[in-house]
């Protein structure tokens, strides 16, 4: 497998982000036995992010990459016991408190990118391909995700509880937020004096899509932009 060699873009930037990463993950809670931890978790953390960054998905690719970039990686991190192998890498990751991981992505995502005034985040719901199982009866996850579109990255995702939809999902999403002076924009499926409500509570503009089945609501909308640009 062929990776993106990342520290061939940026080095020194890289390694600053890399190494912040290390610290906002420091409050992750660690929950295998401790006898059993032949391989720091913010080292499992640091490599399992830089080989997403560079576009694989899959923990042989984590492990190989941690192979590649060793001596890159011992720049900045203990490997007393080596690089930690993919299937070390996949048990890590499935009992990691997924709540705990996403509070601490987070908190990085703010410190290295911060949202500025004025910058669009848009909110939408995806189905993840290829997530369901139909043997096992299971459906396909549902994901609402904020995209900061100047930064180019998701800010924050949430998935969307069984029998559930994106309206319930999006407002639990945008309070985990700090959105100060951005624009916040949704489809059709957020217009909801709710939703508008908690953003402006949040000091920052909406920009909602608005269908026609609403009936009055968009009659209303209609004329009102009509009477704006009549009276340019």
């Amino acid at each position: 497998m062929c990776l993106h060699p990342m520290v061939a873009l940026a080095p020194d930037s890289v390694v600053r982000s890399v190494v912040s990463s290390a610290a906002h993950f420091a409050a992750l809670k660690d929950p295998r036995v401790e006898r059993t931890n032949a391989h720091d978790l913010q080292n499992i953390l640091v490599m399992a992010i830089c080989t997403s960054i560079c576009g694989a998905n899959d923990w042989e690719a984590v492990a190989e990459f941690g192979r590649s970039k060793q001596a890159w990686f011992a720049t900045f991190l203990a490997l007393p016991n080596g690089i930690p192998s993919h299937d070390t890498c996949g048990r890590v990751f499935r009992v990691l408190d997924p709540a705990q991981f996403q509070s601490c992505f987070r908190n990085w995502m703010r410190a290295v990118s911060p949202l500025i005034g004025g910058q669009v985040v848009a909110i939408d719901g995806k189905q993840l391909r290829r997530s369901h199982d139909k043997g096992l009866g299971q459906a396909a996850i549902y994901m609402v995700s904020a995209w900061a579109t100047a930064n180019r990255l998701v800010l924050s995702q949430r998935k969307v509880a069984e029998k559930s939809n994106e309206v319930t999902a999006s407002p639990e999403l945008l309070q985990a937020l700090d959105v100060r002076g951005c624009l916040v924009t949704m489809d059709a499926l957020g217009c909801q004096t709710e939703m508008a409500r908690l953003i402006v509570a949040q000091d920052a503009d909406y920009l909602l899509a608005l269908k026609a089945n609403p009936g009055q609501l968009f009659d209303d909308g209609v004329v009102l932009f009509a009477d704006l640009v009549a009276s340019d």
